[in-house]
């Protein structure tokens, strides 16, 4: 393995000056050995290129959390308005309206807003138990499937009733929207001319 020379800084060169100095003068080999080197090429070896300094370390920030696309949101809306009239129904004062007037729309509201939801997905219960019915809650359990209410203290299992019990979607299939096709519009303006 051969050694780099690389050069000296003056203060050590200028020590190293006076050291020599008197060791040629009384060692006859050290002085045949300086004579030679003085002799030799004058430029070092080339200095082997500097180490590569580690880059320093970057903050790296977590990625912001991608949104979901809000198209098929908007699409579901839509089949909501398009099929029972859901915003209609929401968007309307009703306070002006009796129970009886109300409860007659909510039901057309309702069987479109099912006809829509049942055309397009398919949802079933999380709990099979029926609502009222006592359950116990396991360690371990899926606080996105259960959400636990009342006087909750100490760790599962947790002993309770049913007060709704839950729904999952098994699949949403949506329509294709067609090229040009502007989901933010839930239902265009009727214009009757």
């Amino acid at each position: 393995m051969t050694e780099t020379l690389r050069p000296l800084p003056f203060a050590g060169r200028f020590f190293l000056a006076w050291a020599v100095i008197f060791r040629v003068l009384f060692d006859g080999l050290l002085a045949a050995r300086v004579a030679r080197a003085l002799e030799g090429p004058a430029e070092l070896p080339p200095a082997p290129p500097p180490e590569p300094t580690p880059p320093a370390p970057v903050e790296t920030k977590p990625a912001p959390p991608t949104s979901l696309p809000l198209e098929p949101a908007l699409q579901l809306l839509a089949l909501f308005q398009r099929e029972g009239r859901f915003i209609d129904f929401i968007e309307q004062d009703i306070g002006a309206f009796s129970d009886a007037e109300i409860g007659a729309v909510a039901r057309v509201v309702h069987d479109g807003c099912h006809r829509a939801l049942h055309g397009h997905a398919k949802v079933t219960p999380i709990r099979a138990e029926d609502e009222g019915a006592s359950v116990t809650i396991a360690e371990g359990y899926s606080p996105a499937e259960i959400k636990l209410s009342g006087n909750v203290t100490g760790s599962a299992p947790y002993r309770g009733k049913v007060q709704h019990r839950g729904w999952r979607a098994s699949y949403l299939v949506l329509p294709t929207p067609v090229t040009g096709h502007d989901a933010s519009v839930l239902a265009p303006a009727e214009i009757e001319l």
